[in-house]
């Protein structure tokens, strides 16, 4: 396998490897995509592999869809046959796909443990019969549990409370597991709360920002009190492509932003950005077991790979909420499916998009 070389901003380049990307067609998946392919150089061929669900979008790789390096493959991370097929000949994988709501997950869990854990398990079997390099799995803080004060070390437990948390961690649990039974090179990387353009609006910055633009008041749960840490997206991305080139096999590496707010505080900014006051804001019931505060220590991260977030929040939501403000045509037609099944995907069928064999651009 190629060393993984790194440009001038420290981002690894995987120079004329083959990487499949799981769930390269959601927000944080489509984001490492467009960097994985930004400019010259880099790996000789992407696969993205996702099966556009609600939250899976091809107008989310419209920057990069013409690229040649690219290769797109529609189909579910459970079919065992299709996992199999697209593993073949890859060097390392990077696996993002999942259902990642925790109120749809509160609602209905079952989808969540299926894709969640089943599906990650799927992937692990067709990474291993194919000889696939490192397997990278993208999880969540969610997995800590709730955290009063401080912050969680990769090795504190796993104190899941959702049904969502809880099948990432079981997730996590299994990639562990094949690591330590096979032999394996995983990896995992625990992030806080991303933030960025495509993100499906369904998510609180991008649910706040839309429904603020068309005249409407935004949901703030309980007290408005629950602390999350925030990281812009493209940092996010840059450390897990930090830790495929230069993590350890077997280890675990949290993901952070640096930037702890109340959702009562990120709300008085977001207000604050676009000109309005207290009166947008419509209190209602808490969410069931919402957990109070997230907190990630990522020393090890910056100690081991070399992490840093370079994007101030402050800067990054500014831009964040222009990108909303100038992308109406994106993030509109979603907005039907928010409560529902995505129209992107339907629409991709009609108009003989990809279905499960693989297409490009």
């Amino acid at each position: 396998m190629a060393d993984a070389g790194a440009p001038k901003d420290g981002t690894p380049s995987f120079e004329g490897e083959r990487l499949l990307v799981t769930g390269g067609a959601g927000f944080i998946g489509s984001a490492l995509v467009r960097m994985l392919l930004a400019g010259p150089g880099g790996p000789a061929e992407v696969t993205v592999l996702d099966k556009l669900t609600y939250a899976g979008n091809l107008a989310n790789l419209a920057p990069v869809i013409d690229d040649p390096r690219l290769r797109f493959v529609r189909g579910d991370i459970c079919d065992a046959e299709l996992a199999a097929a697209v593993m073949r000949g890859q060097h390392r994988v990077l696996h993002l796909a999942a259902e990642s709501h925790v109120d749809r997950s509160i609602v209905s869990a079952a989808g969540f443990v299926t894709t969640n854990v089943l599906g990650t398990q799927t992937l692990l079997n067709a990474a291993m019969a194919a000889g696939a390099g490192t397997f990278l799995h993208v999880s969540t803080d969610e997995v800590y549990g709730s955290i009063p004060m401080g912050s969680w070390p990769e090795t504190d437990p796993l104190a899941p409370n959702s049904p969502y948390s809880a099948s990432k961690a079981s997730a996590d649990l299994m990639c562990l597991a094949y690591a330590r039974t096979y032999g394996m090179d995983v990896r995992i990387t625990r992030c806080s709360n991303n933030y960025g353009p495509y993100q499906f609006p369904e998510k609180v910055i991008p649910h706040f920002v839309t429904r603020l633009m068309r005249g409407q008041s935004v949901p703030l749960y309980g007290d408005g009190k629950n602390v999350r840490d925030w990281l812009h997206v493209d940092d996010h991305c840059r450390g897990v492509l930090l830790a495929l080139a230069h993590g350890r096999p077997g280890e675990v590496y949290n993901i952070g932003g640096g930037a702890e707010l109340s959702n009562l505080e990120l709300t008085h900014t977001l207000l604050d950005l676009m000109g309005l006051g207290e009166d947008r804001i419509a209190w209602v019931e808490d969410r069931k077991g919402h957990d109070r505060r997230y907190s990630v220590d990522w020393g090890k991260a910056a100690a081991e790979l070399g992490y840093r977030p370079s994007r101030s929040f402050d800067e990054g939501l500014a831009e964040t909420v222009a990108w909303y403000k100038d992308h109406p045509q994106w993030w509109e037609p979603l907005l039907a499916g928010v409560n529902g099944a995505h129209p992107a995907a339907g629409a991709a069928e009609a108009a003989g998009g990809p279905t499960r064999e693989e297409t490009r651009g």
